[in-house]
Protein backbone atom coordinates (compact mmCIF):
# COMPACT_ATOMS: atom_id res chain seq x y z
CA UNK A 1 0.00 0.00 0.00
CA UNK A 2 1.44 3.90 -0.84
CA UNK A 3 1.40 5.84 2.21
CA UNK A 4 -1.63 8.32 2.60
CA UNK A 5 -2.87 6.72 -0.83
CA UNK A 6 -4.44 3.08 -1.00
CA UNK A 7 -2.82 2.31 -4.41
CA UNK A 8 -0.95 -0.94 -4.81
CA UNK A 9 0.38 -3.28 -8.01
CA UNK A 10 3.35 -3.90 -10.11
CA UNK A 11 1.66 -3.74 -13.32
CA UNK A 12 -0.80 -1.47 -15.13
CA UNK A 13 -4.11 -3.55 -15.29
CA UNK A 14 -3.26 -3.95 -11.05
CA UNK A 15 -2.62 -0.76 -10.16
CA UNK A 16 -6.13 0.45 -12.16
CA UNK A 17 -7.56 -2.28 -10.29
CA UNK A 18 -6.80 -0.45 -6.87
CA UNK A 19 -7.52 2.31 -7.50
CA UNK A 20 -11.05 1.31 -8.56
CA UNK A 21 -11.56 -0.67 -5.92
CA UNK A 22 -10.58 2.18 -3.62
CA UNK A 23 -12.61 4.36 -5.18
CA UNK A 24 -15.37 1.66 -4.58
CA UNK A 25 -14.70 1.83 -1.19
CA UNK A 26 -15.14 5.00 -0.63
CA UNK A 27 -11.04 5.03 0.49
CA UNK A 28 -10.47 7.57 -2.47
CA UNK A 29 -13.11 10.20 -3.11
CA UNK A 30 -14.20 12.03 -5.78
CA UNK A 31 -12.11 15.08 -6.50
CA UNK A 32 -9.48 13.76 -4.54
CA UNK A 33 -6.07 14.57 -6.46
CA UNK A 34 -3.46 11.46 -7.54
CA UNK A 35 0.19 11.58 -7.12
CA UNK A 36 2.13 12.11 -10.37
CA UNK A 37 2.67 9.59 -12.11
CA UNK A 38 6.73 9.68 -12.10
CA UNK A 39 6.33 10.30 -8.08
CA UNK A 40 3.85 7.25 -7.59
CA UNK A 41 6.30 5.06 -9.99
CA UNK A 42 9.21 5.66 -7.66
CA UNK A 43 7.04 4.49 -5.06
CA UNK A 44 5.74 1.56 -6.43
CA UNK A 45 9.03 0.84 -7.32
CA UNK A 46 7.74 0.48 -11.24
CA UNK A 47 8.52 2.20 -14.37
CA UNK A 48 6.83 5.22 -15.11
CA UNK A 49 5.13 4.00 -18.44
CA UNK A 50 3.75 1.37 -16.08
CA UNK A 51 2.30 3.75 -14.25
CA UNK A 52 0.94 6.12 -17.19
CA UNK A 53 -0.86 3.13 -18.85
CA UNK A 54 -2.77 2.64 -15.56
CA UNK A 55 -3.89 6.20 -15.51
CA UNK A 56 -4.71 5.91 -19.40
CA UNK A 57 -6.98 2.73 -18.51
CA UNK A 58 -8.63 4.70 -15.51
CA UNK A 59 -9.28 7.84 -17.75
CA UNK A 60 -10.70 6.18 -20.46
CA UNK A 61 -12.81 3.85 -17.65
CA UNK A 62 -14.44 7.47 -16.63
CA UNK A 63 -12.46 6.52 -13.01
CA UNK A 64 -9.92 9.62 -13.38
CA UNK A 65 -9.63 13.20 -15.13
CA UNK A 66 -6.53 14.98 -16.40
CA UNK A 67 -6.17 18.62 -16.18
CA UNK A 68 -2.42 19.25 -17.97
CA UNK A 69 -0.05 20.20 -15.22
CA UNK A 70 -2.88 20.29 -12.34
CA UNK A 71 -2.73 16.19 -11.93
CA UNK A 72 -4.70 13.98 -12.09
CA UNK A 73 -7.87 13.38 -10.06
CA UNK A 74 -11.06 11.50 -9.27
CA UNK A 75 -13.40 12.41 -11.28
CA UNK A 76 -16.50 13.55 -9.98
CA UNK A 77 -19.16 10.85 -10.56
CA UNK A 78 -16.44 7.90 -11.47
CA UNK A 79 -18.16 5.07 -12.88
CA UNK A 80 -17.23 2.98 -10.36
CA UNK A 81 -19.31 4.36 -7.64
CA UNK A 82 -22.54 4.23 -9.43
CA UNK A 83 -25.53 6.25 -9.91
CA UNK A 84 -27.63 4.23 -7.45
CA UNK A 85 -26.06 5.37 -4.61
CA UNK A 86 -27.60 8.60 -4.65
CA UNK A 87 -30.92 7.03 -3.89
CA UNK A 88 -33.11 8.41 -1.14
CA UNK A 89 -33.43 5.42 1.85
CA UNK A 90 -37.44 5.77 2.59
CA UNK A 91 -38.32 5.36 6.01
CA UNK A 92 -41.70 3.48 7.27
CA UNK A 93 -44.71 5.80 6.86
CA UNK A 94 -43.17 7.98 3.71
CA UNK A 95 -44.85 7.95 0.49
CA UNK A 96 -42.04 6.51 -2.19
CA UNK A 97 -41.96 8.17 -5.20
CA UNK A 98 -38.76 7.07 -6.23
CA UNK A 99 -38.70 4.36 -7.69
CA UNK A 100 -39.38 4.53 -10.98
CA UNK A 101 -41.41 1.38 -11.15
CA UNK A 102 -44.83 0.88 -13.10
CA UNK A 103 -48.05 0.39 -11.07
CA UNK A 104 -48.46 -3.23 -10.71
CA UNK A 105 -52.20 -2.87 -10.74
CA UNK A 106 -51.30 -2.52 -14.64
CA UNK A 107 -49.30 -4.89 -15.37
CA UNK A 108 -50.91 -8.40 -16.72
CA UNK A 109 -51.05 -11.32 -14.71
CA UNK A 110 -48.01 -13.80 -15.70
CA UNK A 111 -48.64 -16.98 -14.62
CA UNK A 112 -51.36 -17.79 -17.44
CA UNK A 113 -48.65 -16.97 -20.16
CA UNK A 114 -45.98 -18.47 -18.51
CA UNK A 115 -48.20 -22.18 -17.65
CA UNK A 116 -48.86 -21.91 -21.62
CA UNK A 117 -45.52 -21.05 -22.63
CA UNK A 118 -44.16 -24.22 -20.10
CA UNK A 119 -47.02 -26.21 -21.69
CA UNK A 120 -45.70 -25.83 -25.40
CA UNK A 121 -42.00 -26.15 -24.19
CA UNK A 122 -42.97 -29.96 -22.75
CA UNK A 123 -44.44 -30.44 -26.37
CA UNK A 124 -41.65 -28.95 -28.36
CA UNK A 125 -38.67 -28.88 -26.21
CA UNK A 126 -36.16 -26.11 -27.20
CA UNK A 127 -32.89 -27.38 -27.51
CA UNK A 128 -29.10 -26.55 -28.37
CA UNK A 129 -28.81 -25.13 -31.78
CA UNK A 130 -32.34 -24.41 -32.07
CA UNK A 131 -33.30 -20.67 -33.45
CA UNK A 132 -32.71 -18.08 -31.24
CA UNK A 133 -35.50 -15.96 -32.00
CA UNK A 134 -38.98 -17.78 -31.44
CA UNK A 135 -40.77 -17.35 -34.87
CA UNK A 136 -43.97 -16.30 -33.27
CA UNK A 137 -42.15 -13.08 -31.54
CA UNK A 138 -40.55 -12.15 -34.77
CA UNK A 139 -43.45 -11.90 -36.63
CA UNK A 140 -45.88 -10.23 -34.07
CA UNK A 141 -42.80 -7.57 -33.36
CA UNK A 142 -41.70 -7.05 -37.13
CA UNK A 143 -45.00 -6.47 -38.00
CA UNK A 144 -45.50 -3.88 -35.15
CA UNK A 145 -42.13 -2.07 -36.08
CA UNK A 146 -42.83 -1.21 -39.84
CA UNK A 147 -46.34 0.00 -38.56
CA UNK A 148 -44.24 2.45 -36.61
CA UNK A 149 -42.01 3.09 -39.43
CA UNK A 150 -39.18 1.60 -38.05
CA UNK A 151 -36.89 0.47 -41.28
CA UNK A 152 -36.59 -3.18 -41.99
CA UNK A 153 -33.87 -5.07 -40.39
CA UNK A 154 -32.65 -8.85 -39.17
CA UNK A 155 -33.87 -9.39 -35.69
CA UNK A 156 -32.45 -10.25 -31.81
CA UNK A 157 -34.05 -10.51 -28.75
CA UNK A 158 -31.79 -9.26 -25.65
CA UNK A 159 -32.35 -9.36 -21.96
CA UNK A 160 -33.46 -6.17 -21.90
CA UNK A 161 -32.59 -2.72 -23.50
CA UNK A 162 -29.79 -2.11 -21.15
CA UNK A 163 -28.40 -5.73 -22.52
CA UNK A 164 -28.55 -4.54 -25.93
CA UNK A 165 -27.30 -1.30 -25.66
CA UNK A 166 -24.00 -2.60 -24.18
CA UNK A 167 -24.08 -4.84 -27.05
CA UNK A 168 -24.34 -2.54 -29.22
CA UNK A 169 -21.99 -0.58 -27.84
CA UNK A 170 -19.39 -3.60 -27.59
CA UNK A 171 -19.68 -4.24 -30.94
CA UNK A 172 -18.38 -0.85 -32.84
CA UNK A 173 -16.88 1.18 -30.54
CA UNK A 174 -12.92 0.65 -28.46
CA UNK A 175 -12.09 2.31 -25.23
CA UNK A 176 -11.53 5.90 -25.45
CA UNK A 177 -14.38 6.42 -28.40
CA UNK A 178 -17.29 9.41 -27.52
CA UNK A 179 -20.97 9.01 -26.92
CA UNK A 180 -22.83 11.44 -27.27
CA UNK A 181 -25.80 10.74 -24.26
CA UNK A 182 -28.64 12.70 -23.24
CA UNK A 183 -28.36 15.13 -20.21
CA UNK A 184 -30.43 14.62 -18.14
CA UNK A 185 -30.72 10.48 -19.32
CA UNK A 186 -31.40 7.42 -17.77
CA UNK A 187 -28.92 7.10 -15.16
CA UNK A 188 -27.86 3.63 -15.94
CA UNK A 189 -26.77 4.17 -19.67
CA UNK A 190 -25.07 7.35 -17.88
CA UNK A 191 -22.86 4.46 -15.72
CA UNK A 192 -22.87 2.07 -18.61
CA UNK A 193 -20.99 4.38 -21.19
CA UNK A 194 -17.59 4.93 -18.92
CA UNK A 195 -18.52 1.47 -17.45
CA UNK A 196 -17.22 0.66 -21.23
CA UNK A 197 -13.98 2.52 -21.43
CA UNK A 198 -15.78 5.24 -23.04
CA UNK A 199 -16.64 8.40 -22.94
CA UNK A 200 -20.12 10.47 -22.52
CA UNK A 201 -20.58 13.81 -24.11
CA UNK A 202 -23.60 15.37 -22.95
CA UNK A 203 -26.76 16.13 -25.06
CA UNK A 204 -29.14 18.55 -23.60
CA UNK A 205 -33.02 17.19 -23.66
CA UNK A 206 -36.30 19.44 -23.88
CA UNK A 207 -39.49 18.21 -23.89
CA UNK A 208 -39.37 17.40 -27.65
CA UNK A 209 -35.96 15.07 -26.84
CA UNK A 210 -32.19 16.41 -28.04
CA UNK A 211 -31.56 19.15 -29.02
CA UNK A 212 -30.32 19.29 -32.63
CA UNK A 213 -27.80 21.93 -31.65
CA UNK A 214 -26.13 19.90 -29.25
CA UNK A 215 -25.89 17.03 -30.97
CA UNK A 216 -24.10 19.07 -34.01
CA UNK A 217 -21.70 20.04 -31.32
CA UNK A 218 -21.33 16.25 -29.83
CA UNK A 219 -20.66 14.75 -33.37
CA UNK A 220 -18.35 17.66 -34.61
CA UNK A 221 -16.31 17.59 -30.93
CA UNK A 222 -15.50 13.76 -32.39
CA UNK A 223 -18.61 11.28 -30.51
CA UNK A 224 -19.18 8.40 -32.11
CA UNK A 225 -22.20 7.53 -31.36
CA UNK A 226 -25.88 8.56 -30.21
CA UNK A 227 -28.35 7.21 -27.61
CA UNK A 228 -31.57 8.13 -28.17
CA UNK A 229 -34.68 7.52 -25.98
CA UNK A 230 -37.79 7.97 -28.12
CA UNK A 231 -40.45 7.98 -26.23
CA UNK A 232 -41.29 8.33 -22.01
CA UNK A 233 -37.57 9.63 -21.18
CA UNK A 234 -36.34 8.74 -17.80
CA UNK A 235 -36.16 11.18 -15.89
CA UNK A 236 -37.93 13.78 -18.05
CA UNK A 237 -41.08 12.85 -19.78
CA UNK A 238 -39.60 13.76 -23.06
CA UNK A 239 -40.54 12.12 -26.20
CA UNK A 240 -38.87 12.89 -30.07
CA UNK A 241 -41.50 15.32 -31.43
CA UNK A 242 -41.73 15.02 -35.85
CA UNK A 243 -39.75 18.25 -35.70
CA UNK A 244 -37.22 17.11 -33.48
CA UNK A 245 -36.51 14.16 -35.41
CA UNK A 246 -36.24 15.88 -38.68
CA UNK A 247 -33.63 18.15 -37.10
CA UNK A 248 -31.52 15.54 -35.50
CA UNK A 249 -32.07 13.36 -38.82
CA UNK A 250 -30.79 16.25 -40.43
CA UNK A 251 -27.08 16.70 -38.15
CA UNK A 252 -26.82 12.88 -38.27
CA UNK A 253 -27.11 12.81 -41.91
CA UNK A 254 -23.95 15.08 -42.39
CA UNK A 255 -22.13 12.50 -39.76
CA UNK A 256 -23.45 8.86 -41.40
CA UNK A 257 -20.62 6.89 -39.74
CA UNK A 258 -22.10 8.12 -36.10
CA UNK A 259 -23.33 4.80 -34.48
CA UNK A 260 -27.06 5.54 -33.58
CA UNK A 261 -28.92 3.52 -30.94
CA UNK A 262 -33.02 4.11 -30.08
CA UNK A 263 -34.49 3.27 -26.79
CA UNK A 264 -38.42 2.67 -27.44
CA UNK A 265 -38.69 1.49 -24.13
CA UNK A 266 -41.95 3.16 -23.40
CA UNK A 267 -43.93 1.40 -26.19
CA UNK A 268 -47.14 0.00 -24.56
CA UNK A 269 -47.94 2.97 -21.96
CA UNK A 270 -47.54 5.94 -24.10
CA UNK A 271 -50.22 7.62 -26.36
CA UNK A 272 -47.87 9.41 -28.47
CA UNK A 273 -46.56 8.52 -31.75
CA UNK A 274 -43.09 6.99 -32.43
CA UNK A 275 -40.92 9.17 -34.60
CA UNK A 276 -38.03 6.80 -35.36
CA UNK A 277 -34.68 8.17 -36.75
CA UNK A 278 -33.30 4.63 -38.00
CA UNK A 279 -31.98 4.61 -40.89
CA UNK A 280 -30.42 7.73 -41.52
CA UNK A 281 -27.21 6.56 -40.17
CA UNK A 282 -24.80 3.55 -42.04
CA UNK A 283 -25.10 1.68 -38.66
CA UNK A 284 -28.25 2.00 -36.54
CA UNK A 285 -29.95 0.08 -33.64
CA UNK A 286 -33.77 0.15 -32.45
CA UNK A 287 -34.64 -0.85 -28.95
CA UNK A 288 -37.56 -2.57 -27.40
CA UNK A 289 -38.15 -3.66 -24.34
CA UNK A 290 -41.25 -4.66 -22.74
CA UNK A 291 -40.54 -4.04 -18.96
CA UNK A 292 -42.79 -1.23 -18.70
CA UNK A 293 -45.65 -2.81 -19.99
CA UNK A 294 -45.49 -6.02 -19.22
CA UNK A 295 -43.16 -6.37 -15.68
CA UNK A 296 -39.58 -5.52 -14.96
CA UNK A 297 -38.58 -9.59 -14.21
CA UNK A 298 -39.74 -10.18 -18.15
CA UNK A 299 -36.09 -9.37 -18.79
CA UNK A 300 -36.96 -9.28 -22.73
CA UNK A 301 -36.40 -6.57 -25.32
CA UNK A 302 -36.64 -6.91 -29.58
CA UNK A 303 -33.51 -5.06 -31.26
CA UNK A 304 -33.31 -4.55 -34.84
CA UNK A 305 -30.93 -2.75 -37.15
CA UNK A 306 -28.38 -2.49 -39.50
CA UNK A 307 -27.12 -6.52 -40.88
CA UNK A 308 -23.50 -5.31 -39.44
CA UNK A 309 -24.44 -4.42 -36.10
CA UNK A 310 -27.14 -7.46 -35.40
CA UNK A 311 -25.24 -9.98 -36.73
CA UNK A 312 -22.04 -8.42 -34.20
CA UNK A 313 -24.70 -8.53 -31.73
CA UNK A 314 -26.13 -11.98 -32.24
CA UNK A 315 -22.83 -13.15 -32.75
CA UNK A 316 -21.14 -12.06 -29.57
CA UNK A 317 -24.52 -13.28 -27.78
CA UNK A 318 -24.00 -17.21 -29.07
CA UNK A 319 -20.71 -17.07 -27.52
CA UNK A 320 -21.96 -15.85 -24.19
CA UNK A 321 -25.54 -17.01 -22.90
CA UNK A 322 -26.14 -18.16 -26.17
CA UNK A 323 -30.09 -17.05 -26.64
CA UNK A 324 -33.15 -15.61 -24.18
CA UNK A 325 -34.79 -18.37 -22.94
CA UNK A 326 -37.86 -19.03 -25.25
CA UNK A 327 -39.95 -20.39 -22.42
CA UNK A 328 -40.16 -16.29 -21.86
CA UNK A 329 -40.29 -15.42 -25.81
CA UNK A 330 -43.31 -18.04 -25.81
CA UNK A 331 -44.63 -16.31 -22.90
CA UNK A 332 -44.85 -12.76 -24.21
CA UNK A 333 -46.62 -13.88 -27.54
CA UNK A 334 -49.11 -14.90 -25.41
CA UNK A 335 -49.59 -12.19 -24.11
CA UNK A 336 -49.22 -10.60 -26.97
CA UNK A 337 -51.84 -12.12 -28.68
CA UNK A 338 -54.20 -12.51 -25.51
CA UNK A 339 -54.33 -8.28 -25.49
CA UNK A 340 -52.98 -9.00 -21.32
CA UNK A 341 -52.21 -5.26 -22.03
CA UNK A 342 -54.45 -2.47 -22.55
CA UNK A 343 -52.23 -0.10 -24.06
CA UNK A 344 -54.13 3.03 -24.73
CA UNK A 345 -56.07 2.33 -21.03
CA UNK A 346 -52.13 2.25 -19.42
CA UNK A 347 -51.19 5.58 -21.27
CA UNK A 348 -54.07 7.10 -20.50
CA UNK A 349 -54.00 6.06 -16.39
CA UNK A 350 -49.84 7.40 -17.02
CA UNK A 351 -51.27 10.67 -18.85
CA UNK A 352 -54.11 11.55 -16.27
CA UNK A 353 -51.50 11.77 -13.15
CA UNK A 354 -48.47 13.13 -14.61
CA UNK A 355 -51.01 16.22 -16.13
CA UNK A 356 -52.88 16.13 -12.59
CA UNK A 357 -49.58 16.99 -10.87
CA UNK A 358 -48.29 19.27 -13.46
CA UNK A 359 -51.32 21.45 -13.43
CA UNK A 360 -50.80 21.61 -9.85
CA UNK A 361 -47.55 22.15 -9.96
CA UNK A 362 -48.00 25.23 -11.95
CA UNK A 363 -51.46 26.64 -10.24
CA UNK A 364 -48.36 27.13 -7.77
CA UNK A 365 -45.88 28.38 -9.79
CA UNK A 366 -43.69 25.49 -10.31
CA UNK A 367 -42.87 24.48 -13.31
CA UNK A 368 -42.15 20.67 -14.21
CA UNK A 369 -41.81 18.30 -17.09
CA UNK A 370 -43.79 15.22 -18.09
CA UNK A 371 -45.17 14.84 -21.68
CA UNK A 372 -45.00 10.74 -21.98
CA UNK A 373 -44.18 7.98 -19.70
CA UNK A 374 -44.54 7.46 -15.58
CA UNK A 375 -42.60 10.10 -14.34
CA UNK A 376 -42.21 14.16 -13.69
CA UNK A 377 -39.12 16.16 -13.59
CA UNK A 378 -39.18 19.17 -11.53
CA UNK A 379 -36.15 21.69 -11.96
CA UNK A 380 -35.32 22.88 -8.31
CA UNK A 381 -32.46 25.55 -6.88
CA UNK A 382 -31.45 23.36 -4.64
CA UNK A 383 -31.38 19.15 -5.10
CA UNK A 384 -30.61 18.17 -1.76
CA UNK A 385 -32.13 20.83 0.42
CA UNK A 386 -35.59 19.56 -1.86
CA UNK A 387 -35.21 16.12 -1.29
CA UNK A 388 -34.67 16.40 2.29
CA UNK A 389 -37.44 18.64 2.92
CA UNK A 390 -39.84 16.30 0.87
CA UNK A 391 -38.36 13.55 3.29
CA UNK A 392 -39.07 15.55 5.95
CA UNK A 393 -42.94 16.30 4.64
CA UNK A 394 -43.31 12.21 3.98
CA UNK A 395 -42.72 12.19 0.55
CA UNK A 396 -39.85 10.13 -1.23
CA UNK A 397 -38.79 11.18 -4.45
CA UNK A 398 -35.17 10.89 -6.28
CA UNK A 399 -32.33 13.43 -6.74
CA UNK A 400 -31.87 15.08 -9.76
CA UNK A 401 -27.71 13.61 -9.63
CA UNK A 402 -29.32 10.42 -10.87
CA UNK A 403 -29.77 11.25 -13.94
CA UNK A 404 -27.51 14.42 -14.75
CA UNK A 405 -24.43 15.31 -15.68
CA UNK A 406 -24.14 19.21 -16.94
CA UNK A 407 -28.08 19.82 -16.80
CA UNK A 408 -28.92 21.72 -13.69
CA UNK A 409 -30.34 20.35 -10.56
CA UNK A 410 -33.83 19.08 -10.43
CA UNK A 411 -36.02 15.91 -8.43
CA UNK A 412 -37.47 13.36 -10.24
CA UNK A 413 -41.44 12.52 -9.03
CA UNK A 414 -42.09 8.83 -9.97
CA UNK A 415 -46.09 9.25 -10.67
CA UNK A 416 -47.15 5.66 -11.60
CA UNK A 417 -49.05 4.53 -8.39
CA UNK A 418 -49.95 8.53 -7.71
CA UNK A 419 -54.20 8.96 -6.11
CA UNK A 420 -55.80 11.86 -7.29
CA UNK A 421 -56.08 12.49 -3.37
CA UNK A 422 -52.48 12.72 -3.12
CA UNK A 423 -51.75 15.43 -5.68
CA UNK A 424 -52.67 18.72 -3.75
CA UNK A 425 -50.93 17.14 -0.74
CA UNK A 426 -47.73 16.36 -2.71
CA UNK A 427 -48.12 19.84 -5.12
CA UNK A 428 -48.17 21.84 -1.56
CA UNK A 429 -44.72 20.09 -0.36
CA UNK A 430 -42.68 20.59 -3.56
CA UNK A 431 -44.05 24.24 -3.94
CA UNK A 432 -42.65 24.93 0.19
CA UNK A 433 -39.94 22.56 -0.47
CA UNK A 434 -38.68 24.70 -3.94
CA UNK A 435 -39.69 27.84 -1.67
CA UNK A 436 -41.52 29.15 -4.33
CA UNK A 437 -45.21 29.52 -2.64
CA UNK A 438 -46.83 29.16 0.88
CA UNK A 439 -48.43 25.84 1.66
CA UNK A 440 -52.00 26.01 0.87
CA UNK A 441 -54.53 24.74 3.98
CA UNK A 442 -57.53 23.06 3.08
CA UNK A 443 -60.28 23.39 5.49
Amino acid sequence: MLGEYPISGRGAAEIAASVERAVGAGELEPGQLLPPMRELATRLGVNPNTVAAAYRTLRERGVIETAGRRGSRIRSKPATTGRERLHVDVPAGVRDLSDGNPDPALLPPLAPALAGAAEAGDREPVLYGAEAVEPELARIARAALDADGVPAGPLAVLSGSLDAIERVLAAHLKPGDGVAVEDPGWGRTLDLVPALGLRTVPVGVDDEGPRADDLRRALESGARALIVTDRAHNPTGAAVSAPRARALSAVLRNHPQTLLIEDDHGHGIVDLPLHPLAGVTHHWAFVRSAAKAYGPDLRLAVLTGDSVTVDRVRGRQRLGPGWVSRLLQRALVRLWTDGAVDGPAVAAAYRTRRTLLIDALAERGVPAHGRSGMNVWVPVPDETAAVARLLHAGWAVSPGARFRLNAPPAIRVTISTLRAEEVDPLADAVAKAVGTVPVRTYV
